[in-house]
């Protein structure tokens, strides 16, 4: 590879990054202007809904979150002081605890999904037609871990 051609490459892996973070930022936004809380609630209790009444270890809910958190433990922490989320002892394990969603969990996401669905639309869906979209998947998957 050239030297033009990998500089290139980091100029898209640049324009990658910051179009992410402004994609999330501005769903964030969209969420916060309909006085919902972060995205990273509803990516967890979204989980949590998924895995029903069995719940998840914390490690096991981070691993299938789509979105990076660092801080898990403040997180589970402000999801059962708001009553959206539960911990409950660990079957398999008597130190450990499963986190499952409660009924209020499961309708803010609810009314969670409307307005992020309308900013998936806003800022992403309704920007690509579908044979963009397709191609993007295929490179992303490319990139796939």
């Amino acid at each position: 590879m050239s030297r033009d051609e990998f500089a290139h490459k980091i100029d898209v892996w640049v324009q990658l990054i910051r179009i992410s973070q402004g994609l999330l930022e501005s769903v964030e936004a969209d969420l916060k202007r309909a006085e919902h809380p972060p995205l990273a609630w509803y990516d967890a209790l979204l989980e949590l809904r998924r895995v029903g009444e069995a719940g998840l270890r914390p490690f096991a809910l981070q691993e299938r979150m789509l979105l990076a958190q660092y801080n898990l433990s403040r997180l589970t922490d402000r999801l059962v002081k708001a009553g959206y989320a539960e911990r409950l002892p660990c079957p398999d394990d008597g130190r450990g605890h499963v986190l499952v969603i409660t009924a209020a969990g499961r309708e803010l996401i609810k009314r969670m999904w409307p307005v992020y669905r309308a900013a998936i639309d806003r800022h992403f869906a309704g920007r690509v037609s579908a044979r963009e979209a397709k191609r993007l998947g295929v490179i992303l998957n490319k990139l796939r871990c």
